[in-house]
């Protein structure tokens, strides 16, 4: 598995529109790239920073796919539309990792 992290900066001048990137973006997303290897889609909404300041990310998106070569496929396959959308929610430039899994726990 390969996970890739999107994370979406929040300054004074950013915006983000989270209806569009919900009912648009997202679906985009798991339409184009489901075929192609994406298992799991999730996303988080900043909304503070421990001493009660504003977050530092509006979202923080995670997507899993089946390997970084299926990743690569996606991008290559559709990257340009389902990248070109992001101007359509966002004038920021979201930072993208490759993250390669080593240990999940739950403490329930």
């Amino acid at each position: 598995m390969t996970i890739i992290s999107v994370l979406y900066p929040r300054n004074g001048e950013s915006r983000f529109d989270h209806e569009y990137y919900q009912k648009k973006h997202m679906p985009l997303v798991q339409l184009r790239w489901t075929s192609l290897g994406l298992v799991k889609m999730e996303w988080m909404r900043g909304v503070a920073a421990p001493d009660g300041g504003g977050p530092g990310y509006e979202v923080i998106t995670l997507l899993t796919f089946v390997s970084k070569e299926a990743f690569e496929s996606a991008l290559a396959a559709s990257g340009e539309e389902v990248v070109g959308d992001i101007a359509n929610f966002t004038n920021v430039q979201p930072l993208i990792q490759i993250n390669e899994p080593v240990s999940e726990r739950s403490m329930s």
